[in-house]
């Protein structure tokens, strides 16, 4: 054993790294038990977790054993403090990511992964955000941390120290050691593509197949798989675009005549049931985190009375989902009604900044004042660029408050009812020019702050996301108030949408039920207390709304008017969960993971999944809808040009 003791400092990081991910799977199996031991084979987390283990300190492991075992020792004395750092860096980073694991699947249902890295980018909210909600797992944090670092330091020696061999020897044993590195990096000698997150998925329980990998390596992933931007076919598969761009046109009720542009294949005309001198305002509420479950005349909980109240003046949907998780996906499909894809948002990619469709784009050029009013900073999440870029002309944010006239200020912003009035405000100053307006609210989020008084509790701690809900409720009731009473109101069509639901979680690889969101429209054209309940999705929104609004326009869109869509038609709805989508019709849902074939599941009450054979041909057109997606953003395809004509 002496001849390979050079590798001590080797052997001691990889230990010591095991023992992390090990412990901390370990105590993840524990906390959350009861929901992985609803998996059958469960433990297969553990065997696993061993091999996704060894393949991220292998990775980590190749610099440092290429350095011990070719360089003599006279050299590797000169940078043994590099070996200290290294080997210290890795290991208190894995630490730190398994520390901070707990918390992120309480609140994301998964292992920490994109969303990780991208809060990072906005430290004032997401600081603020820590010190309200977790500061006593900060502080935990921060000694755990503190003190493994120092250990390490003061026995850097015993653990990572140089140990003298002959030069001959490291550089015999050094094709055995290069091989069996390579081999643990892999896991594998005859698959063609190395072992990734994919093949840790064994049920159809994410949070269960999670646990099989550890934090380092699904954050480190992530920031990988950022280069497969729009490359959905690295993803999913291949489909040629004509083939996919055919598939996504079956789904829209539109007629092949209608189609203007073979460059632009999804450039087409929207026809108005109406034509009126005097187009239509319109006005986006977009809703942070209102899921159906807290609605109450959707069947939830009893914490939204004026929404209920407001639902018998205009069209809900009752059975309407979102296309993601993020705020920034509900824009995507709300404001621009893009297709979701794996990859990020367009609202956040470099390709849409500019000339991209959005209602903005469209109405301004009917010479409609275009803006978007939100409590916060407009630069969260990459929503002012993205939207000075794509027509929105006045971005009102949270420094054209004015804190002597406003409420109260959170976290994330000016309260609610402090966006509500700024925006009813503006709206008054307008006079008789006409605009669409994006109001986008933020008091629902966490850590749910919100001014005293204005709500009867529903929970008696008062920082609750159901008494947040109850205020949010409690805003749009008070600035339809305001409305009713300007004179815009009577020329205005107002819909009222999440953006998502809160904590998106569940046993299954998609948790449908937690996609289940509200949308009202009131306005000119709507009928009162009419409800729409056949299965449809946020993209389909734009699409309606535009029916009503009094011209015919010409729109990208892929979305469906709801209105013209033929009664035996079945509905459809498209959800990106993480990196899973699931393209649901009707009752069957099909389900696409990364380098996985597509599954099929027969769906009852969004919450019973049943397998069934995979039709083919459905699978077909739920990758289209992907393929589509990245197509018309790499290409630049999805945009809105007025002097486009047939």
């Amino acid at each position: 054993m002496k001849k390979i003791d050079f590798l001590k400092p080797i052997f001691n990081f990889l230990f010591i790294g095991l023992f992390i991910t090990t412990l901390s799977r370990i105590f993840l199996f524990f906390l959350f038990q009861e929901r992985v031991s609803q998996t059958p084979n469960y433990w297969h987390i553990f065997p696993i977790g061993l091999r996704m283990d060894l393949i991220l300190l292998c990775y980590i492991l190749f610099l440092p054993t290429l350095l011990i075992c070719l360089f003599p020792d006279a050299l590797l004395k000169k940078i043994r403090v590099f070996f200290t750092i290294y080997f210290v860096l890795f290991l208190s980073l894995i630490l730190f990511m398994e520390l901070a694991t707990p918390n992120f699947i309480g609140q994301y249902d998964t292992r920490p992964n994109q969303l990780f890295i991208e809060y990072l980018i906005y430290p004032k909210e997401v600081i603020q955000l820590l010190y309200k909600g977790y500061l006593l797992s900060i502080i935990a944090t921060f000694i755990i941390i503190t003190a493994f670092i120092y250990v390490l330091i003061k026995r850097r020696k015993k653990l990572f120290g140089i140990v003298p061999a002959a030069y001959k020897t490291k550089l015999i044993l050094f094709p055995l050691i290069a091989f069996l590195l390579f081999f643990g990096a892999r896991s594998s000698l005859t698959s063609k593509r190395p072992i990734n997150s994919s093949n840790a998925i064994f049920s159809t329980d994410q949070l269960t197949n999670c646990m099989g990998l550890n934090s380092f390596y699904t954050v480190a992933f992530a920031l990988y798989s950022i280069k497969n931007e729009g490359n959905s076919d690295k993803v999913y598969g291949k489909m040629n675009p004509d083939e996919a761009i055919a598939r996504v046109k079956k789904y829209m009720n539109v007629s092949d005549n209608d189609f203007i542009d073979k460059e632009y294949p999804l450039l087409h005309n929207q026809y108005s049931d109406t034509l009126v001198a005097k187009p239509y305002n319109v006005v986006i509420i977009l809703e942070e985190s209102l899921g159906a479950e807290y609605v109450g005349c959707l069947g939830g909980l009893p914490l939204t009375p004026e929404f209920d109240k407001l639902s018998k003046e205009g069209l809900l949907f009752t059975n309407l989902y979102c296309t993601g998780t993020r705020s920034v996906r509900g824009i995507e499909a709300v404001v621009t009604g893009f297709l979701p894809s794996p990859s990020e948002s367009v609202v956040k990619l470099s390709n849409s900044q500019s000339d991209f469709y959005t209602i903005a784009s469209l109405l301004k050029s009917k010479g409609y004042d275009t803006s978007f009013i939100y409590g916060g900073m407009d630069n969260f999440d990459n929503m002012g660029s993205f939207f000075n870029g794509n027509g929105f002309d006045n971005l009102i944010d949270e420094e054209h408050f004015d804190p002597k006239k406003s409420v109260f200020h959170a976290t994330w912003g000016w309260s609610d009812e402090d966006v509500m009035k700024k925006a009813n405000d503006y709206f008054r100053s307008l006079k008789t020019k006409p605009f669409v307006s994006l109001i986008f609210s933020s008091s629902n989020h966490e850590p749910f702050e919100y001014p005293e008084g204005r709500i009867k509790l529903y929970d008696k701690q008062k920082n609750t996301v159901n008494n947040a809900m109850k205020y949010a409720d409690y805003s749009i009731g008070k600035f339809f108030e305001m409305a009713k009473k300007e004179g815009y109101y009577k020329n205005t069509i107002f819909i009222v949408i999440a953006d998502h639901n809160t904590r998106t979680y569940g046993k299954h690889l998609v948790p449908i039920h937690k996609f289940h969101i509200p949308a009202l429209i009131i306005g000119p054209g709507f009928s009162k207390g009419e409800k729409y309940s056949k299965l449809c999705s946020q993209i389909d929104m734009q699409p309606t709304l535009l029916s009503k609004i009094g011209m015919n326009v010409i729109t990208p869109m892929p979305g469906r008017n709801l209105f013209l869509l033929p009664e035996n038609t079945k509905g459809r709805a498209i959800m990106q969960f993480n990196d899973i989508n699931a393209f649901r019709v009707d009752n069957q849902v099909i389900i696409m993971q990364p380098n996985k074939d597509p599954l099929q599941f027969r769906v009852e009450k969004d919450t019973i999944f049943t397998p069934v054979t995979l039709n083919k041909e459905l699978a077909k057109d739920a990758l289209a809808h992907v393929i589509t997606a990245s197509y018309l953003y790499k290409e630049r395809k999805y945009n809105f040009k007025e002097n486009k004509k047939k």
